[in-house]
């Protein structure tokens, strides 16, 4: 079972993630980072964003699909309750910052890349999403020391 050269499905996972991104974005324009190690800066962004386009094209040359129907439903399970667990915490996050809130925001996008790389067998995702996750996790626990 294979997508073709785009999934739609990966697609709206990644906007669905993004949306309270940008919310939060346009309502804290003056929130800095506060990470100062330019090392894990870099490594989240470049997960980060590896991850974003992986999640719903592959490269050229590479597919992605799942061993059987078990495993499709479970990645379109699996995403959909991470996301709503991503959704939930984050209308919490914006009532009141904490820094549990904070870090379980860091997890959830994580464990969405890397159980989509690993269901799909898309290990170039599956690797971004372990690089994005190192990064992501480290800088949000800069960020709640310092805040």
């Amino acid at each position: 079972m294979e997508f073709g050269w785009i999934n739609l499905f990966g697609a709206g996972v990644v906007i669905l993630l993004l949306i309270p991104n940008i919310v939060y974005a346009v309502r804290n324009k003056d929130e800095k980072n506060l990470c100062s190690n330019r090392y894990m800066n870099v490594t989240e962004q470049i997960g980060r964003y590896a991850c974003i386009i992986l999640m719903w094209l592959p490269l050229p040359g590479w597919e992605f699909g799942f061993a059987g129907v078990s495993e499709m439903l479970l990645y379109m399970a699996g995403n959909i309750l991470l996301l709503a667990a991503y959704w939930f915490v984050f209308i919490r996050y914006f009532k009141k910052k904490t820094a549990r809130r904070a870090m379980t925001l860091a997890v959830l996008p994580a464990c969405i890349f890397l159980m989509s790389g690993l269901l799909l067998r898309h290990w170039l995702l599956a690797g971004f999403a372990l690089l994005f996750a190192i990064g992501h996790i480290y800088v949000t626990k800069k960020n709640t020391e310092a805040a």
